[in-house]
Order: structure tokens, then C-alpha cells, then sequence
């Protein structure tokens, strides 16, 4: 089995041309890691916790946003201002591909 630690991960671009495939693999590896609860709302994640999140999406993130977002000092609020700024992305993306599924027949 690969391990997670050698596992890449693209970093979310400034434009948030891959923020759908990014949220999937932070919300993996940070599953994987534990870590889940850091961006969840009303989490009781130790200030260990926070820190080591905080340190994986700065450590994932376009240099540009790390340098917008420097002073965010907790992931779930660095969760949720990528959030807020890329979730329009989903609105544009998803009917596209749920349009392309329909073109598919089961045999």
C-alpha cells in the first residue's frame, strides 16, 4: 500500500480551477490523518490538532491565498474562506457533468 505521507497533492490553484478535486483530497488525507474535525463546525479539536491542519492547507494552497489568508490562525476558518470563495465553482461545474452522465446507457 502507498504511503499517505508520499502521496502528492496539487496545490489549490489562486483561480480555483481545481478547488472540487482539492476539497475531495484534503477532506481524504485529513480523514486519514484524524483530522477531519479541525474543519468542521463546533469541533473540540485540540490546539495540536488545529495547528497541524492549519500547516497542511497553508502547506497545499496557492502562494498567492497563503499570502491573502496569513493571518487566519484556525483551519476551519481558512476552510471556510476557500469556501466561500470557490463554491461558486460547484455551481458551474456539476450541471455540466450531471448533463454529461445522462448521456449514458446501462446495457
Amino acid at each position: 500500500m502507498t504511503n499517505i505521507k508520499n502521496w502528492k497533492f496539487i496545490t489549490l490553484d489562486i483561480f480555483g480551477k481545481n478547488y472540487l478535486s482539492w476539497i475531495l483530497d484534503v477532506k481524504l488525507h485529513l480523514s486519514a490523518k484524524k483530522l477531519r474535525h479541525t474543519i468542521e463546525e463546533e469541533n473540540i479539536a485540540s490546539n495540536e490538532e488545529r495547528v497541524t491542519a492549519l500547516i497542511f492547507l497553508r502547506h497545499h494552497i496557492d502562494d498567492g491565498l497563503k499570502y491573502e489568508y496569513r493571518t487566519v490562525e484556525n483551519p476551519l476558518e481558512l476552510w471556510q474562506n476557500l469556501n466561500d470563495r470557490f463554491e461558486h465553482l460547484k455551481v458551474v461545474v456539476l450541471p455540466k457533468a450531471l448533463n454529461d452522465w445522462s448521456q449514458l446507457r446501462l446495457k
